[in-house]
């Protein structure tokens, strides 16, 4: 009997799909993409609908050829890549090479489970064309734009530059943030807080100034701060009033690409692209200790917060059983996904709620078993109760001044049992023995100087979130524009934090200048929801391709011909032509390069003007980069292999 054939993308899920299916199938993997558009052309016909011309992928060819040689005499292929536009493009492909004489089948699981994968091949459909078609328009209109962009950098500003359709715009929001901190201009200002105490208590009882006449106040200065607390000082302070409410705070969502990378820096101090590599090796499955992979949670590619009625009837008996019915929310708590959101998929969870992060430890590496944790956390605590404060708030009224002290102390966790956000209210101070009318002593008045600050730089975790919140790419693209933006030198990342290179300022001022429809978020946001229209069959895609292109075309001549070519002239001659030497930059960042290029081809890097701190050598301190970010090493290297992290003072 002839097994029917079934492709994956990842070879790791190989072994694993092959188990759980019991021997019944011959399963193989593509190893990702193998049909693609081709590197050294634009591979779109322009003047013909805006056709892809999809090659193999060079790299790959032997395993297309080892796949063809497997499907020559199989009837049914099952074709089982990510469940994703993505992953559907990849099988549509891979289908159209394998031979017209086949039943094709497709196959989605949102988890590498023996149930959910069971599932999906008792229940095999058709290829989805309009989510192929999506997937296809998003990766035409990038190639336009990289591979037109692109070239006009190489010739005005240096060599292998690149600009893509999204990460430049990425790339705005870095420099805009960039700029308002160099602008940034810090105010003064003031505040006033008092010491009380009541009579017979020996707390005390910190308030703020709150009001002045009734009215919301601002001090910006020394001067006029000492009058006001001149004033107070002569003042008798009694409670005004005390209010006192109980307050709830709801767990949050289930983990979405987005929040799961945002939530992996702030708590664990994961880049996004360290992120999504941890939960892949997840979803794709860990030994647990008796040669079989298990997949620990869903698949980490999505933006949609729905959990299936498995995962909630399972989760709800856990909670009940493990930490008791008032934790138990009545009914399963809902969680509404953005309106772009695939509401095909599932949020981020554990693909078994029974393993426990401290039962499955010793079957994963630190970073992964710390992910693992956060996953199984968020998950089980999004169907818990709400968590419950009491909030107290004392007014104090002080002559023309009213002051203000608050204080909240937690009366049940429910979630926070769990998983902390990070926004808890609870407050040391206690207030409960204050009461309307109560006289209160004056200690002191104790007046703060402060200064307004710049806004922050982006993290991994704002970074996201600000792509996320504008409509800038997709789940599947976050981690690879940051990755996109560090790797061509356009922004470093330093302490977590990034902060635009002079390359990356100088790119971007160019494309806003050209190419302001594309470096417009409000312009990007659109063509992502131009991509769902399509998904969703209402909208064409050579129309979007047209609408998009008509105008693009014009502002790429304009740049062509109207950019003028960066020429940074030194006071430095070339040693093998005598030509001026010139400042370049290239994907390592700045260089000196002859400015008879391409006729004399000496470069050199760009010294920094510090002397090697090592005995005895005469080089110079150069900047390089590496996967970890950039340092400083001798331009003498490799004779000498000092490097440094900051240049000596």
């Amino acid at each position: 009997m002839v097994k029917p054939l079934v492709i994956v993308e990842s070879p790791t899920k190989v072994k694993t799909i092959d188990k759980i299916l019991g021997g019944k199938y011959k399963v193989m993997s593509s190893m990702g993409h193998l049909i693609d558009l081709p590197k050294s052309t634009l591979g779109v016909d322009l003047e013909n609908e805006f056709g892809p011309k999809f090659v193999v992928v060079r790299a790959k060819q032997k395993i297309l050829t080892q796949l063809k040689k497997e499907a020559k005499n199989k009837k049914e292929i099952y074709i089982a890549t990510d469940p994703d536009r993505e992953g559907e493009a990849i099988g549509w492909n891979l289908a159209n090479h394998l031979g017209e004489d086949k039943k094709y089948y497709r196959v989605t699981f949102q988890e590498i489970t023996k149930e959910a994968v069971l599932k999906a091949f008792s229940q095999p459909r058709e290829f989805d064309a309009l989510k192929v078609n999506a997937q296809v328009a998003r990766r035409v209109l990038d190639r336009v734009v990289g591979y037109q962009i692109s070239p006009i950098l190489w010739k005005k500003v240096g060599s292998r530059l690149s600009a893509g359709r999204v990460q430049s715009v990425a790339l705005r929001l870095i420099v805009e943030r960039e700029r308002a901190i160099q602008n940034f201009i810090p105010q003064e200002y003031w505040q006033i807080v008092a010491d009380l105490q009541k009579t017979g208590y020996t707390d005390l009882l910190t308030a703020n100034l709150e009001k002045i006449k009734g009215e919301k106040f601002e001090l910006k200065s020394k001067d006029e701060t000492d009058q006001v607390v001149g004033q107070i000082n002569k003042e008798k302070f009694v409670v005004s009033d005390v209010t006192q409410k109980e307050v709830k705070r709801n767990p949050l969502p289930p983990f979405i690409t987005s929040t799961l990378q945002q939530e992996s820096f702030n708590k664990l101090g994961f880049n996004a692209n360290r992120t999504m590599m941890l939960a892949q090796q997840l979803y794709e499955g860990i030994d647990m200790g008796d040669g079989e992979t298990t997949g620990l949670i869903t698949y980490m590619r999505t933006d949609s917060v729905n959990i299936s009625e498995e995962a909630l009837a399972k989760v709800r008996q856990f909670i009940q059983k493990n930490y008791g019915k008032d934790y138990l929310p009545e009914k399963p708590n809902k969680y509404k996904s953005k309106k772009s959101a695939q509401e095909a998929h599932e949020a981020i969870r554990p693909s078994d709620v029974l393993l426990q992060p401290k039962d499955i430890a010793k079957y994963l590496d630190p970073d992964q078993a710390k992910l693992y944790e956060l996953i199984w956390n968020r998950f089980v605590a999004c169907q818990m109760v709400p968590a419950a404060y009491q909030q107290r708030k004392i007014e104090i009224t002080a002559g023309i001044f009213q002051l203000g002290a608050s204080g909240s102390h937690l009366l049940f966790d429910g979630y926070l049992k769990l998983y902390r956000d990070g926004e808890e209210e609870e407050t040391k101070q206690d207030l409960s023995h204050y009461t309307k009318d109560d006289a209160l002593n004056l200690l002191e008045v104790k007046p703060t100087q402060h200064f307004t600050k710049p806004p922050a730089r982006y993290s991994d975790a704002t970074l996201v979130k600000a792509l996320e919140e504008d409509g800038i790419g997709r789940p599947s693209t976050y981690a690879a524009i940051i990755y996109t933006l560090v790797y061509r030198n356009y922004a470093v990342r330093e302490r977590g934090y990034f902060t635009a290179t002079e390359l990356g300022l100088k790119v971007c001022d160019l494309l806003v200048e050209y190419f302001p429809k594309i470096m417009d978020v409000g312009f990007t946001a659109k063509m992502e929801e131009n991509l769902d229209l399509i998904e969703e069959g209402n909208l064409e895609y050579a129309q979007l391709l047209k609408d998009f292109y008509v105008p693009f075309k014009e502002e790429l001549d304009y740049a062509m011909q109207n950019m003028e070519k960066t020429q940074n002239f030194i006071d430095k001659h070339c040693p093998e032509c005598g030509r001026q030497m010139v400042i370049k930059w290239g994907r390592r960042g700045k260089f000196l390069s002859c400015s008879g290029f391409p006729e004399c081809k000496f470069a050199q890097p760009f010294l920094s003007g510090v002397k090697c701190p090592q005995p005895g050598c005469e080089g110079e301190l150069v900047q390089r980069r590496s996967p970890r970010g950039a340092f400083y090493g001798c331009s003498k290297f490799p004779e000498c292999r000092y490097i440094t992290q900051k240049l000596p003072e």
